[in-house]
């Protein structure tokens, strides 16, 4: 199938990057709905294209209104997520004279005010940014026709229910598009709340399934012996490009020391780090001028990174469905490529959850010179209660310890 088929502006498809040269299954599947101005409910895997598929549409449709106001937002869950697509989409938008802008938390806030002082006709933001800006009356809604909710279930997970329905309140009635890759139970009720009942739903692929050129190895560790394993790893395979996972902002710039100290070109990357410099980090690991990125789950969903030929999960995610994301940072684009797993006895609950959510086996096996050694987590194994004490009377001598180096004038 071409673009062709569908009437949107030469202009428009001209502005595509080289390598998109046919729609894929989402895009297919979601352009004429979204052109026909109707409430669409798109579920496709990570790297399907889900940015044009809603992005090109709507561009079209903003192309012919008479009038420059804001007609269109585009809510995501993360900076990086939202300052990647206004890149994918500032290109189109220019072809039919179009201004895009970015609504983010990581920016002076005085600095966007600024801005939206020009007529802007679609606007990407992240959900508080964009709530505060409304809130003062900044950023107005009478004139929109058209509200995307992109990474639907990540919104979700990461708790923006409360101003997404905010949001809502403040916004008339029109074309609402979610674009997911999974639907986790308070993704369809807030479908059923924000969707019209003659919706259409699109299905790319196997609901909460896993792109199946992606190899899953998962291998059995102990949990002391995480950073090793994946130091061997890199080691062994000498990927020009690695995508490490961990669950907490603290254990990412620990694994990264441990990197570097053997030699790896490593960086962290997480919520506490300043915008500018998360920035900066993005674009020296897309460059490959950083071997290993350490990351939490801020590049989990929609963060494309080319030819990224490796995945490796230090830690499980709590949430199965990030597990999906998390792996669909490769094999992107039709491309293949490979998610390690790293995985201790505590994490079989875990794991079992994955199991069931892509119903896939995910058999565990072992890394070669990394026996298994630690015991199975039960009830029989907790520490035996003196064993606590000591461990209490341990920390309150540090605290006291700590206390008194932050307080030198109360020594005696």
């Amino acid at each position: 199938m071409s673009f062709s088929v569908f009437p949107l502006d030469p202009a428009l498809l001209s502005a595509l990057p080289p390598a998109v040269i046919e729609p894929s299954r989402i895009q297919q599947l979601a352009i004429s709905p979204v052109l026909a101005g109707q409430d669409v409910l798109a579920l496709a895997q990570t790297g399907s294209g889900k940015t044009y598929a809603y992005g090109l549409p709507i561009l079209q449709r903003l192309g012919q209104l008479p009038s420059c106001h804001l007609s269109a937002v585009v809510i995501v869950p993360t900076r990086e997520l939202a300052a990647q697509v206004l890149q994918n989409l500032v290109p189109l938008a220019q072809t039919l004279n179009l201004r895009l802008d970015l609504v983010c938390g990581g920016e002076a806030i005085e600095l966007q005010v600024e801005r939206l002082v020009q007529p802007v006709n679609m606007i990407i933001a992240t959900p508080g940014r964009l709530l505060a800006l409304a809130q003062q009356g900044i950023i107005q809604f009478e004139n929109l026709q058209s509200l995307v909710l992109d990474e639907a279930d990540r919104l979700l997970d990461m708790g923006f229910i409360a101003d997404i329905n905010a949001l809502l309140a403040m916004m008339p009635s029109g074309q609402r598009l979610l674009f997911s890759a999974t639907l986790p139970e308070p993704l369809t009720a807030l479908a059923e709340q924000v969707l019209s009942a003659s919706h259409v739903r699109i299905e790319a692929n196997v609901t909460n399934s896993t792109v199946v050129d992606i190899t899953q190895t998962l291998y059995h560790v102990n949990k002391g012996s995480k950073a090793k394993a994946l130091i061997h790893l890199i080691a062994l395979h000498q990927w020009p490009q690695v995508l490490v996972f961990v669950n907490a902002k603290d254990d990412a710039d620990a694994l990264c020391k441990k990197l570097i100290k053997t030699g790896i070109n490593a960086a962290a990357l997480h919520g506490d780090k300043e915008q500018a410099l998360r920035s900066h980090t993005l674009a020296q690991f897309k460059s490959q001028q950083l071997t290993v990125l350490v990351a939490t789950d801020v590049l989990a969903r929609g963060i494309h990174i080319d030819a990224l030929p490796v995945v490796i999960n230090v830690d499980l995610p709590n949430q199965a469905a990030v597990y999906i994301h998390r792996i669909g940072r490769t094999a992107r684009a039709g491309l293949s490529g490979v998610a390690l797993s790293l995985i201790a006895h505590g994490e079989l609950l875990s794991l079992e959850a994955i199991r069931q959510l892509t119903g896939q086996t995910l058999p565990l096996v072992e890394l070669a010179g990394f026996a298994v050694t630690d015991k199975p987590i039960s009830e029989t194994s907790k520490r035996a209660p003196r064993d606590k004490q000591a461990n209490r009377r341990t920390a309150n001598k540090r605290s006291i310890s700590d206390f008194a180096k932050r307080n030198p004038s109360r020594q005696s």
